[in-house]
C-alpha cells in the first residue's frame, strides 16, 4: 500500500508565507512526477504545480513567481513553499504522484488534502 499525508496548511494573512508537505509512504519502488493541486469552493480541482524526478518543474501561470515546488527524494516528501500568498489561493491543495510500487505496479496516488486559507 502507498499513502500521500500532506501538512502545514492553516489560516494566514495576504501577503503572507506557508510551507506544505507531502509525504509518501509504504511499498514504493520509484516515484516519477509529484505534483500539487488546489479545489477551491464551487470549482474544479486545478493544477498548481509538478516536478519530476530529474527536477524539472510547471507552475500554473497564476501562481508562477510565488510558489516554489521541491522535493527530497532520499525521503519521499514533497514541499510547496507559497509565498505573496493571495485570498484567491483560498483552497484546499492535494499532493499527488505517480508511484511505482515494489510490485512494479504503477499508479497515481492522492493524499487527503490539507485546507489554506488566507485572509485580505
Amino acid at each position: 500500500q502507498v499513502q500521500l499525508v500532506e501538512s502545514g496548511g492553516g489560516l494566514v494573512q495576504a501577503g503572507g508565507s506557508l510551507r506544505l508537505s507531502c509525504v509518501a509512504s509504504g511499498s514504493i519502488f520509484s516515484i516519477n512526477v509529484m505534483a500539487w493541486y488546489r479545489q477551491a469552493p464551487g470549482k474544479q480541482r486545478e493544477l498548481v504545480a509538478t516536478r519530476t524526478r530529474g527536477g524539472s518543474t510547471n507552475y500554473a501561470d497564476s501562481v508562477k513567481g510565488r510558489f516554489t515546488i521541491s522535493r527530497d527524494n532520499a525521503k519521499n516528501t514533497e514541499y510547496l513553499q507559497m509565498n505573496s500568498l493571495k485570498p484567491e489561493d483560498t483552497a484546499v491543495y492535494y499532493c499527488n504522484a505517480f508511484i511505482m510500487t515494489t510490485q512494479f505496479m504503477g499508479a497515481d496516488y492522492w493524499g487527503r488534502g490539507t485546507q489554506v486559507t488566507v485572509s485580505a
